[in-house]
């Protein structure tokens, strides 16, 4: 058996579609799976769409999901360069290999021809498969003449059979047969030079000795043209598998940036690698779920870590069939890995979202709280919401009235947090344990519940109704600003009511 070698192969036109990194995962656990080689390889040759630093958003995003390569930019390797654009004397050398082995031709047909011969074709209600051949057969005079007319502007087209049948073997869906009529003389190099992806993915895939290539379904169309290439050059075709499509989440067409990417329950679903990063999920997590959408771990178990899944991974348990989106299951594993994280690194990655979010961070507080709100948050940017009154410059109660509890007045109210002040005030140390007993013993010694107490305490410390809980909070604030914040409180609820004059 040939060694493994995959390559997963981006165009660096943005931010990474998460369909694309699932095809990198389910590469790269393949050939770690038999000890063989992941290439990336980056392939520019669209220059149109080519985006300004999207090959840094490619390479963190891998290295930040943990999915290193053995070969590619950064790296190197033997069969480089492993950038499009850095090889295109290869492509056109090939390509003119083909023209002089009969196997591809010289078209010299202008935009204004092709959209004329398109249009003539609709208004005759006849059927036009592509290019209509024009240049294929011409004679060496008439080449000469469109030469010269042209300025010797051209492109490469390859001669695709025009009878029988092309049959791709897919190592998910076996057989797949195209038959050669319907097929089309695509572009191989294009007259800037530049090779379409037919052309270059073929080269470089032979030359980079890739034993499987492993693409999107999306890619099936274009299988028979490259097998015809690969016999065209006296060439091995690597064996091929074409990966099941990323549905929306509700099962309806492709998952796609310009599709409408909801839930059912109407919530917006991230498209992009860096979308989701910045929406607080966590990189094991990703992989994690990307590796449950489309394949099959083997038994009943979901969380499962990027070794264990190279140890399990087989392409027979990929499923061809397309997959919807089950975000809420993301959201259950990403918070079930928030929940399994040491307090203090998950500290560390949830900093950067509260500073994003313009809060002065102080680190020690945030490692006190995060053990009390890892059990209620499913992504770090959550974090937000449930820490950001420990990081407030000017602590302001906007709305008094908010402490004034069920069946509770505002007289009741100001007494309770008068009397609780006081017994905080006093305490010998202020250790969560020692603030409850404290206040359920003021509590019932006043005849008022402990949860009416509690309630009010949240709001005059914390400005919110729903919190991490009450005496953690307050001993992560601190004994000064606890009882700042509920002096602050009870003053503003006296003014509050008095009366108007």
């Amino acid at each position: 058996m040939k060694p493994v070698r995959v390559r997963f192969a981006p165009s660096p036109t943005g931010p990474m579609h998460i369909g694309g990194v699932r095809t990198a995962l389910f590469n790269w656990l393949f050939a770690r799976h038999h000890q063989g080689q992941f290439i990336l390889r980056i392939e520019d040759t669209d220059q149109k769409r080519y985006v300004e630093g999207a090959l840094e958003l490619i390479t963190e995003g891998l290295r930040w999901l943990g999915l290193d390569w053995d070969e590619g930019p950064e790296v190197g390797g033997p069969y480089g360069p492993y950038i499009q654009s850095e090889r295109l004397e290869r492509y056109q050398q090939w390509a003119n290999w083909l023209v002089e082995q009969g196997k591809a031709y010289r078209c010299y047909c202008t935009e204004e021809r092709l959209t004329r011969v398109r249009e003539i074709a609709e208004k005759s209600g006849r059927r036009l498969q592509g290019y209509d051949r024009h240049c294929r057969n011409l004679s060496e005079e008439e080449r000469q003449r469109l030469h010269d007319e042209t300025g010797g502007e051209y492109v490469i087209r390859f001669k695709m059979p025009l009878e029988g049948q092309t049959v791709i073997h897919d190592l998910l869906r076996g057989d797949i047969t195209f038959d050669n009529q319907e097929l089309n003389d695509l572009v191989l190099l294009k007259s800037d030079g530049f090779p379409t992806y037919h052309l270059a993915n073929v080269v470089d895939d032979h030359s980079m000795e890739i034993s499987h290539i492993m693409r999107a379904e999306e890619w099936i169309p274009t299988a028979p043209i490259h097998k015809q290439l690969y016999m065209a050059f006296g060439w091995e075709m690597p064996q091929i598998a074409h990966l099941p499509v990323l549905l929306n989440p509700n099962g309806k067409g492709k998952m796609s940036k310009r599709s409408a990417r909801f839930s059912e329950d109407g919530r917006a679903v991230p498209v992009l690698l860096n979308e989701f990063r910045e929406a607080g999920y966590l990189p094991e997590a990703i992989d994690n779920f990307l590796a449950t959408v489309g394949w099959s771990f083997g038994d009943d178990r979901e969380i499962f870590t990027l070794a264990e899944a190279i140890e399990a991974f087989e392409l027979g348990r990929v499923n061809p069939a397309g997959s919807a989106f089950p975000i809420h299951k993301l959201d259950w594993m990403n918070g079930t890995y928030i929940r399994d994280m040491e307090p203090l690194r998950l500290a560390q990655l949830i900093k950067p979202f509260l500073e994003d979010a313009g809060f002065e961070v102080n680190i020690e507080q945030l490692v006190g709280i995060v053990p009390h709100i890892q059990e209620r948050i499913k992504t770090l940017k959550e974090a937000i919401e449930w820490t950001q009154f420990l990081w407030v410059e000017e602590f302001v109660l906007t709305d008094p009235e908010a402490l004034i509890q069920k069946k509770m007045d505002a007289e009741g109210t100001l007494q309770a947090l008068r009397g609780a002040y006081d017994v905080l005030v006093n305490l010998v140390d202020f250790a969560y344990e020692s603030q409850e007993a404290a206040i359920r013993q003021y509590a019932e010694d006043n005849g008022l519940k402990a949860s009416q107490v509690f309630n009010i305490l949240r709001v005059a410390t914390t400005a919110q109704q729903v919190s991490p809980p009450l005496f953690q909070s307050m001993a992560v604030l601190g004994r000064e600003e606890s009882l700042s914040r509920i002096q602050k409180a009870i003053d503003s609820l006296e003014k509050s009511n008095q009366p108007s004059q």
